[in-house]
C-alpha cells in the first residue's frame, strides 16, 4: 500500500506543477485575444505586426501596411504590442 501512496502523491504533484500553470497561461492568452479592440497594435502568430481597424466576434480586420487591410482570425493573435518607454542614454562617460 505504501508504494501506491507515493505514486499517487507524485502524480498529484506533477499535475499541480505542470497542468495548472499551463491552463492558467492558456486562459490568460484567450482573455488577451478576446480583449483586442480597434486601434490596438497586435503581433500575429506568424510574427506580423498589424493595427486593428475593425473587430467582430471571431475575426479582425487589420492593417498590415498603409492601405493594406486583411482579415485575420482572432485565434491568430499572439500578443498585443506595448510601446516601451524610451530610456535616456547618458552617452559616453555619462552617469
Amino acid at each position: 500500500m505504501g508504494p501506491v501512496i507515493v505514486i499517487v502523491v507524485l502524480v498529484a504533484l506533477a499535475w499541480a506543477l505542470l497542468a495548472v500553470p499551463a491552463r492558467r497561461r492558456q486562459r490568460s492568452h484567450l482573455e488577451l485575444q478576446d480583449g483586442v479592440v480597434v486601434g490596438d497594435e497586435i503581433i500575429t502568430a506568424g510574427g506580423m505586426h498589424a493595427v486593428v481597424r475593425e473587430a467582430s466576434e471571431g475575426e479582425l480586420r487589420v492593417e498590415i501596411s498603409p492601405g493594406v487591410v486583411v482579415t485575420l482570425d482572432r485565434r491568430a493573435v499572439a500578443a498585443v504590442a506595448v510601446e516601451e518607454a524610451a530610456e535616456e542614454d547618458p552617452g559616453p562617460g555619462g552617469s
